[in-house]
């Protein structure tokens, strides 16, 4: 794993120092019942046994919500950059595993994921492209899917809202514009969906569901 510069250390020691007020937020806001609604919907088909990415894992919350979901087992590597907000997620992650669920917790940085091409039959993120570059961020998760595998994606919804996440959680939101044309690059957007105004993350949140070129 290379080196981190100075920006991933900054941004993995934030994290580090607010994993408690990160996790917190996200058991109170509503967020895991509006994603498992989601998932009970549009999940992909994966096979049994689905090597799955959750790339940029923060505390665990879309790992946890997955294995809630899904009845068939799963082999999940939840990566970070930062070590505290991976502990959180390993408490959360290994109350939900099934008897032949596999987890696999790892500290890395989603521009230069430590793995092999065609790894994963799906890849998931949320939170962790509005740190980097997007165009790189991309191109690096879709060299870990096999291909026809998918991306599901979680971007920051610019909005009024948001712009006070940004402050507080020291990112920047992509323009909407932006995201279509990059994943398009990479990509076949399968389904975009935007959660419902009345979801407690409506005003935030919408999923791209996308299969690798």
């Amino acid at each position: 794993m290379k080196k981190k510069n100075r920006k991933e250390k900054n941004t993995g020691s934030f994290y580090d120092r607010i994993a408690k007020v990160y996790d917190l937020s996200f058991k109170v806001n509503g967020y895991s019942r509006s994603l498992k609604n989601y998932l009970k919907k549009h999940m992909p088909p994966l096979p049994s046994n689905a090597k799955v990415l959750d790339a940029g894992c923060g505390t665990g919350l879309l790992s946890t919500t997955l294995l809630k979901t899904l009845s068939h087992p799963l082999e999940i590597t939840a990566l970070d950059l930062s070590s505290s907000s991976l502990k959180k997620a390993q408490d959360a992650i290994k109350k939900h595993l099934g008897r032949y669920d596999k987890v696999h917790f790892m500290q890395g940085n989603v521009l230069s994921l430590p793995f092999e091409d065609n790894t994963f039959d799906m890849v998931m993120t949320s939170g962790a492209l509005e740190y980097v570059s997007l165009e790189k961020g991309l191109e690096e998760m879709a060299r870990v899917l096999v291909p026809e595998g998918y991306l599901m994606l979680l971007p920051v919804h610019p909005s009024p809202a948001s712009k006070m996440l940004e402050v507080m959680f020291r990112f920047k939101a992509h323009p909407p514009h932006e995201i279509r044309i990059k994943t398009n690059r990479y990509f076949k957007v399968v389904n975009h969906y935007r959660f419902p105004p009345i979801d407690p993350i409506g005003w935030t949140k919408t999923v791209l569901l996308a299969q690798k070129i």
